[in-house]
């Protein structure tokens, strides 16, 4: 069998990053340590997958935005996540301060999207 195990994003603050998706999505911090270049990474995720969250050696000071995400070649468009209540997961982002959008209803579910603070869209979807 073939399965996705992680995807590593570049982030200004690990840690910060870390925190805001334990809450919001109960995941657990799996590894936290020094990382290529001089950085740090922190995994964040499940026992099967996890999302490697990297910062470079200067805190993430020079990192590009990543408002074109859908334009740009290589370019992340969206992380989908995939949660079992969707109002109680909506109304936690809102308490986080994220700002969300593109509420819809489709089949086979439901779905919302918000950016984090380095501009990372993602969507939250329930087919429950």
């Amino acid at each position: 069998m073939t399965r996705l195990e992680h995807v590593n994003l570049t982030v200004r603050d690990p840690r910060a990053t870390a925190d805001w998706m334990a809450d919001l999505f109960g995941w657990r911090i799996r590894w936290d340590g020094d990382a290529i270049k001089g950085g740090h990474t922190i995994h964040i995720g499940t026992e099967e997958d996890y999302l490697a969250l990297y910062t470079g050696p200067d805190g993430g000071l020079n990192l590009m935005p990543a408002d074109e995400n859908y334009l740009r070649r290589g370019g992340l468009n969206h992380v989908g996540v995939v949660v079992a209540e969707l109002d109680a997961t909506l109304a936690k982002v809102r308490a986080a301060g994220f700002e969300t959008y593109s509420h819809a209803d489709y089949a086979p579910g439901r779905r919302f999207y918000f950016r984090d603070r380095d501009g990372i869209e993602f969507e939250v979807v329930s087919y429950a």
